[in-house]
């Protein structure tokens, strides 16, 4: 991050959050707490809205190794589900990483033996404008919609994403030559958990190169290192 972000708590807290993801997709340990190995509990409010900013990637790290999660992590996860609800004003993508949260505690509630956040079954948000968006749009929007990416999950972003695999692979490629890292990663992330990819793209290549020169944002590596889980699962 550069000095200002640096500066504010709340860019603070979504790097060391996503540091601790980072760490624990690196592990693989399903004893670990993400949160509370950075210090955030229910009553942190800057940690808990850095929870909304990393979204339903809190519990990637169960989703992505295969293990329960840890309840301090589902416990905060829910309390950013309930302190920091969608906006009437917001935006279609804002709307789709809270469902996106929903879903992630959905999958969780039998494990965790607490309600989920919404009734499970509730509809999901209106997809309809990701259908016409131009390539470079339609990128940048999955992209902000990566933690939407994990393995066995469907939605209408997913079921667009399978559709317009050229168009993402010419997202990944542009945002590589705008040195957009964290946008790379997260369309790179999309491109490991879909059929498809042009032979030409170099995906693993590329994604080498992203980590390297976006080594300074934790959200960075934390893309690239689900797309490589990703990708080592469906090769076995």
């Amino acid at each position: 991050m550069n000095q200002s972000h640096a500066s504010s708590p709340l860019a603070g807290a979504v790097h060391d959050l996503a540091t601790e993801v980072v760490l624990a997709l690196r592990s693989g340990d399903h004893l670990a707490t993400v949160c509370g190995a950075a210090g955030i509990d229910e009553d942190n409010r800057t940690g808990i809205a850095a929870v909304r900013v990393i979204g339903a990637d809190l519990l990637l790290p169960s989703v992505l190794h295969g293990h329960h999660p840890h309840p301090g992590d589902i416990a905060v996860l829910h309390r950013a589900v309930r302190e920091f609800p969608p906006r009437p004003d917001a935006s279609d993508a804002a709307v789709w990483s809270h469902w996106g949260m929903l879903s992630a505690l959905h999958r969780t509630a039998s494990v965790s033996g607490r309600p989920p956040a919404v009734a499970p079954g509730g509809d999901e948000p209106n997809a309809a404008w990701l259908e016409g968006a131009a390539w470079q749009a339609f990128s940048h929007q999955l992209s902000v919609l990566a933690p939407l990416a994990v393995p066995a999950a469907s939605s209408a972003v997913h079921r667009a994403a399978a559709h317009r695999v050229v168009d993402l692979s010419r997202g990944f490629v542009r945002a590589v030559r705008r040195r957009n890292w964290l946008q790379a990663a997260g369309v790179g992330r999309w491109l490991a958990a879909l059929d498809g990819l042009p032979d030409t793209l170099g995906l693993d290549r590329g994604l080498d190169f992203v980590e390297l020169m976006g080594g300074t944002d934790p959200r960075v590596a934390l893309h690239v290192r689900a797309a490589r889980l990703m990708s080592e699962g469906r090769a076995r």
